[in-house]
């Protein structure tokens, strides 16, 4: 579970304070997938960031009692130095896990053939997010948290085999999703939520969500 009580969170713009959070509660039970909408600029990495531990908040408590992943796409453990592999074995002896099968997971999902030996600083963007990907599909996490900005991989064989890994893993897992699009919710989420002027909106459907969503971006 992830539990947000009385959350607070805003920043500085130079010109403005804007707040992302205003003394927000609620949870993220296992079994229980949520999609979350909010606008562009209203804080969506800020708080996928938050439920990781990433970033912390200005007030209020936020609890976790399972094994929570890094945001897909997130790079900081990684060293741009060395080369994928130095670095997915490295991950792997972090969580416990053998390095040999994170390291043979990894390479095989993510097809780099010579350039998995490659410092990752070299990558493309496309290439870095397949390493990431790939690395948080090979740890064993309780809740899977995506942040729909981050960089994408547009490589239809990495799409085609990580995304099948994907959903055979909702089967067990449970994944929080926040993205600016309905449609992308769809495939990971049935109950939703709606950030929006710093608070968060629960509803048991995406249908319900969306009905707010359109009304606070488009009326």
């Amino acid at each position: 579970m992830i539990e947000f009580d009385r959350v607070s969170k805003s920043f500085w713009t130079g010109q403005q304070r804007k707040v992302i959070l205003d003394r927000v509660s609620f949870r993220v039970e296992l079994g229980h997938s949520l999609g979350i909408l909010a606008p562009n600029g209203t804080g969506k990495t800020t708080l996928i960031n938050m439920m990781a531990g990433l970033e912390k908040p200005d007030e209020g408590e936020i609890r976790r009692t399972c094994n929570v992943s890094f945001p897909l796409g997130f790079m900081g453990g990684v060293v741009p130095k060395v080369s994928a592999t130095e670095n997915v074995r490295y991950i792997a002896k972090l969580y416990g896990l053998d390095p040999d099968y994170v390291e043979a997971f990894c390479r095989w999902l993510c097809n780099l053939n010579e350039y998995f030996d490659q410092p990752m600083g070299t990558y493309s963007a496309g290439m870095r997010a397949r390493v990431s990907f790939a690395l948080m599909l090979a740890l064993d996490f309780d809740i899977y948290l995506i942040d729909e900005g981050m960089p994408a991989t547009t490589d239809a064989d990495f799409n085609r085999k990580a995304g099948a890994i994907l959903q055979e893993r909702l089967r067990t897992t449970t994944i929080v999703i926040v993205s600016h699009q309905a449609e992308t919710l769809e495939k990971f989420a049935r109950s939703a939520a709606v950030l929006v002027n710093g608070q968060l909106h629960m509803f048991d459907t995406l249908e319900e969500a969306k009905r707010l969503y359109d009304y606070e971006t488009q009326g």
